[in-house]
């Protein structure tokens, strides 16, 4: 099955063209592709394409490290998962809201180092949809680890981008970049670094283009950020609304674990207690307005909704629209 005969009706042909002025159809078909690596959505008069940015394999201890090992092997079991290690899904959305063309967070990219060749594949996978990096207005990153802007640090990407890109990024994300804190993460060994070698080179390369806001920012027409904190300290989640449409693109506010038990810790999370906090606050708000729900890290396409179910909540896929 080829990506063409998985796309989705509701942007139709412009799914391949976000923006018409600026997007290229110059590039060649890739290789075919097992399953489709791009899910058009349309949110009122928001269009949005989410964008698989390939698989991060890491230790399921990851998922929730202050959990009893038990009840954690358990869960796997339950939801069919390898005892030890597992793909989490790296998922990134581009929105078009009027004329701007908004590239919310960036995928891993490529770090030599971690040897994940199976990631950073965004810059690639837009251009098999027909986008040019210099149609993109606007950079919307939910938090600076590297797996969200990696890609703006591939060779090469930083010189196809508009001279005029705006990177909305929360304050105080940059400000805690300037002196991490990794005493309460469980990250695998090499991580911390290379997190902090990202953001240091990401900043340095990319500071007169970051536009910061405290709390919450519009950035386009029914595209609004707002920082959670918890994650990291400037963790930010992104809501689109357009003619009584919603849609949240919660970073990683949310993992797929979430759901089940929002208070288990996530490795890479630098507050966890916070996290935890944030998590239950947004999964109860999103229960209750009904409205769509994306992450970085849900299964791709990762577009579904949230219920409450007894104690704790439910995640409800969307079923796919061809």
């Amino acid at each position: 099955m080829s990506q063409a005969e998985t796309r989705p009706r509701t942007i139709g042909q412009q799914e391949t063209n976000m923006n018409p002025n600026n997007a290229s159809h110059s590039g060649k078909a890739g290789p075919e592709e097992l399953v489709p690596s791009r899910y058009a959505v349309r949110v009122g008069d928001i269009e949005v394409l989410v964008v698989s940015d390939g698989v991060l394999p890491l230790p399921t201890t990851m998922l929730a490290h202050n959990a009893d090992p038990a009840v954690r092997a358990a869960w796997l079991d339950e939801m069919f998962l390898p005892p030890d290690a597992f793909d989490w899904a790296l998922n990134v959305v581009l929105v078009r809201s009027g004329a701007q063309t908004i590239l919310i967070d960036a995928g891993l990219g490529l770090d030599p180092n971690l040897n994940l060749p199976r990631a950073g594949q965004l810059v690639k996978r837009l251009e098999a949809a027909g986008i040019d990096l210099a149609s993109v207005t606007d950079v919307v990153l939910t938090h600076m680890h590297m797996d969200h802007i990696g890609a703006l640090l591939v060779d090469g990407v930083k010189d196809r981008l508009r001279p005029d890109l705006k990177i909305h990024v929360a304050a105080a994300e940059v400000k805690f970049w300037e002196s991490p804190d990794f005493s309460r993460v469980f990250m695998p060994a090499g991580f911390p670094d290379a997190l902090r070698a990202a953001a240091k080179r990401f900043t340095e390369e990319y500071r007169s283009l970051l536009r910061l806001f405290d709390d919450e920012h519009e950035v386009a027409p029914g595209v609004v950020v707002r920082r959670t904190g918890g994650h990291t300290p400037g963790h930010s989640v992104i809501r689109l609304a357009s003619g009584g449409d919603r849609l949240t693109f919660a970073g990683d506010a949310v993992f797929a674990v979430g759901f089940d038990h929002p208070d288990w810790h996530n490795g890479f999370e630098h507050d966890p207690e916070e996290a935890a906090r944030v998590r239950v606050r947004l999964l109860t708000e999103l229960a209750k307005t009904g409205e769509q729900l994306v992450a970085t890290h849900l299964p791709f396409p990762s577009v579904g909704r949230v219920a409450v179910d007894g104690d704790h909540f439910r995640w409800v896929p969307a079923f796919w629209d061809y």
